[in-house]
């Protein structure tokens, strides 16, 4: 009740200033807008701009989850100012690992495992119209990969343009910084009306800290639109990028309270012949990422109330991470991934007089194969597999789905029903031991087949109280398939025999694991006027199955199943003001709370847990900024502030806030006698040079002394040039 009279009192007010400022017309560029998809009824999301991207530097360039950092509810961790530290970058989504998410070009899922989730360094954002965000209730029509417990993310492309164009960007910046981007339009050729865009961008970047680099990152991305009758665009995406890079090493809970004594602490510039010493030389901890994707969109229009889609896909990654080990006895772990998907989401949309209707199916095949071999890190020698596991045949995604829209006098409507079926394949492990290290077939490393299912209902009901204010409501069900098989496998093998006499098999541990469930409530309302937008919620949510560690007495061990349970509420507001044509503000705050229902068990001992907050999730996270306009010149301030986390789930190592403030200056100039737009900007990031730990790297369910820390970038400086043709 509380929430609905701020609502009308907002109305209220509003209109107030409406009657005052009637004939004042305040225009300012959207940062973020309201979203939802083309046959719906409700928003259900948010949308980031291209001018909501743009403000966020060269790091949204390459990361989306940087791209989307400007949104509350939304916080995003890196140990780099790039957006190019491949898979150490941490999203949480309303206290919610974004790992648990998913992410999808125009629908069609991106996903890979070990770890899971989504691949959200792929991609270069110029590329891209705008970036749409579902955080609580994903469309049923929503093709969500591993699932959508994490929110849910859908990348527009920008198409090819209908005109011959030509972009050229050039960045430089601290510690080696250098990225050139080029993207050319073809327009529609003549007599075909067929439009063409290709672009190829090359980054480059030393680590801030210790030896390394952070590239070389080439990326080349190619559309294709091919009108087809009157009505229909063929369209067609392929996507590569290739990605080679030091990593960063990480900081324990002790180190991390000394910031001032290890703030530059990293990887040795130089072997010493000593393995102790040798797994933390800065070269044996890199990875190198290849990612592979090409979609099309078929529509085929039957007539003005039915309309077909086929949307077939192909992904391919190959990745070697190679890190340095201490459970493994001073080696070097080398961690390979080959992933082939592929498939199709075909959907069927028809008009009827009180709705729209929207039935589908989604299949696919995924082949996945992820092993770890060990290496001396003194002499090299081959020390056999950690984990070499063949699978029998391919793991199957089966998820039809229907959805309805629709309109009854001020209110709108949907409803959607989706079911997720998951087909896990058998596998059979192997061993290696000295002195040949070849491989044995070992029976208690086969681990059976299993399937998964789960029914996923969502409805949403707006309110049109009037022509700028709507009430909204919405339930949605997420969930996501099971995960972290790595780390159980890895943990059997290292205890092989323990296990071994106490009759437990690896399939035994498999049965302890199931799909997270998460149940999703949000109340808002959203306003729109000339000079102002604002989008205030309150959202809840129960999660149930989630992957938690506990103590099996019978090997004297602990190891993670799907038992663990949490509630979260909170608070979010998304607000744009235009003070006036030249100056925009925006503030982002949000309030979360995600606390574990019950105390966890760990090495026999219970774990104070029950009503403490979720590992990483701090309670307060605030974004704001302006964006001032003085003829051909923009400022743009914005600060991030984060209240106290924890690195553990008894909160017991606790780390502090932070607040980290960025600056953009640029000069613009059109219509130039040699380029259509002349754009250079100086960006600063860390403009304080602020000392903090960005990265918390651990699970939900994270004891104290096992998580690792990352810190933050300091004051970093980049000059960016961009002109069109």
């Amino acid at each position: 009740m509380a929430l609905i009279g701020f609502l009308m009192s907002m109305a209220a007010w509003a209109e107030e200033k409406t009657a005052v400022m009637e004939e004042i017309v305040v225009t300012g560029e959207k940062l973020v807008t309201p979203t939802k998809q083309p046959n719906e009824t409700v928003y259900t999301g948010s949308e980031v701009t291209q001018k909501g991207m743009e403000i966020q530097g060269v790091k949204a360039n390459t990361s989306i989850y940087e791209a989307i950092d400007i949104l509350p509810g939304i916080s995003v961790e890196s140990p780099d100012p790039y957006g190019l530290s491949a898979e150490s970058r941490n999203v949480r989504v309303r206290g919610v690992r974004g790992s648990l998410g998913s992410m999808t070009v125009e629908g069609v899922p991106n996903w890979g495992g070990n770890p899971i989730g989504p691949r959200e360094y792929l991609y270069d954002t110029e590329n891209l119209q705008s970036i749409a965000v579902y955080k609580g209730a994903v469309p049923a029509d929503f093709s969500t990969g591993v699932g959508s417990r994490g929110g849910a993310i859908e990348l527009k492309p920008r198409w090819p343009e209908d005109k011959f164009g030509f972009d050229f960007d050039q960045a430089f910046g601290s510690y080696g910084y250098n990225r050139s981007f080029f993207r050319l339009d073809s327009g529609k050729l003549p007599g075909i009306d067929t439009g063409i865009s290709g672009s190829y961008s090359l980054t480059n970047a030393n680590k801030w800290k210790g030896p390394g680099d952070l590239g070389p990152r080439n990326n080349i991305n190619v559309m294709l639109k091919q009108p087809v009758g009157d009505k229909d665009q063929v369209k067609v995406w392929f996507n590569y990028n290739d990605v080679s890079q030091n990593l960063y090493m990480p900081l324990t809970y002790y180190q991390a309270q000394n910031l001032n004594t290890n703030y530059n602490k990293d990887y040795n510039a130089s072997l010493t012949g000593k393995a102790s010493q040798d797994i933390n030389y800065y070269d044996y901890n890199r990875g190198s990422y290849l990612n592979k994707d090409i979609l099309s969109i078929i529509p085929v229009t039957i007539n003005d109330t039915l309309k077909l889609s086929f949307k077939p896909y192909y992904a391919i990654e190959n990745t070697e991470i190679l890190g340095g080990s201490t459970s493994q006895g001073g080696l070097i772990t080398k961690r390979a991934r080959d992933i082939d998907r592929y498939g199709v989401i075909s959907q069927i949309e028809s008009k009827f007089s009180f709705a729209t209707a929207s039935l589908g199916y989604w299949v696919e095949s995924n082949d996945m194969k992820i092993i770890t071999q060990n290496f001396d890190p003194v002499s090299s020698a081959n020390k056999g597999y950690g984990m070499y596991t063949v699978n029998d045949g391919n793991g199957i995604v089966q998820s039809p789905f229907l959805k309805l829209a629709g309109n009854i006098s001020d209110f709108d409507w949907q409803g959607g029903i989706k079911y997720f079926y998951y087909s896990d394949p058998a596998s059979q492990g192997y061993t290696s031991s000295a002195p040949t290290y070849n491989l044995v077939l070992a029976p208690d490393l086969y681990r059976e087949a299993k399937e998964y299912s789960e029914w996923l209902p969502t409805v949403g009901l707006g309110y049109n109280l009037s022509d700028f204010m709507q009430l909204y409501t919405s339930y949605a069900r997420n969930q996501v398939r099971p995960y972290s098989y790595v780390p159980i496998i890895t943990l059997y093998n290292q205890n092989r025999s323990t296990f071994q006499k106490a009759g437990v098999t690896l399939n035994d541990l498999f049965n302890g694991y199931d799909m997270e469930i998460s149940d999703n409530i949000e109340l808002g309302a959203r306003f729109h006027k000339d000079w102002f937008d604002m989008t205030p919620a309150v959202f809840y949510s129960k999660n149930d199955h989630m992957l938690t560690t506990v103590y099996d007495p019978r090997v004297n061990l602990s190891y993670q199943q799907n038992i663990g349970k949490a509630t979260g509420c909170g608070f979010e507001l998304e607000t744009n003001i235009y003070l006036n044509k030249d100056i925009t503000f925006f503030v982002n705050p949000t309030y979360s709370v995600l606390t574990y229902d019950d105390n966890l068990t760990y090495q026999g001992k219970t774990l104070d847990t029950k009503g403490k907050q979720v590992v990483d999730v701090p309670p307060w996270l605030i974004k704001t900024g302006l964006i001032l306009k003085y003829d051909d010149f923009e400022i743009v301030p914005m600060i991030r502030y984060l209240t106290d986390r924890y690195g553990d789930a008894e909160n017991k190592e606790k780390i502090g806030d932070y607040l980290v403030t960025d600056l953009n200056l640029s000069y613009t100039k059109r219509k130039l006698s040699f380029t259509d737009a002349l754009k250079i900007s100086l960006q600063f990031h860390n403009l304080l040079n602020r000392e903090y730990i960005s990265v918390i790297n651990a699970s939900d369910d994270n004891r104290a002394g096992s998580t690792s820390y990352y810190v933050g970038a300091p004051f970093t400086t980049v000059l960016a040039l961009s002109m069109e043709f």
